[in-house]
């Protein structure tokens, strides 16, 4: 079965099943092995820079970011 047909069935359960599933699922992403641990970081840093690449995210510098950082501790 594919992820298409399984979201379909999960979308007809009850409210309450559906929960529990999604649950289940989220918490089935905490416990990644090393290599997917890895990957999903690759994955990320990719997004990331391809974002800056794009123009899509203002940089901070880290001086600004130490200033601001401060300024909250006060």
């Amino acid at each position: 079965m594919d992820t298409a047909s399984i979201e379909r069935e999960a979308l007809h359960l009850p409210r309450s099943d559906r929960a529990r599933l999604a649950h289940n699922l989220l918490m089935s992403l905490e416990t990644l092995n090393d290599t997917e641990l890895n990957e999903a970081w690759l994955d990320e840093a990719q997004r990331r820079a391809h974002k800056i690449d794009q123009g899509e995210t203002e940089l901070v510098s880290a001086e600004d970011v130490s200033i601001k950082a401060h300024a909250l501790l006060k």
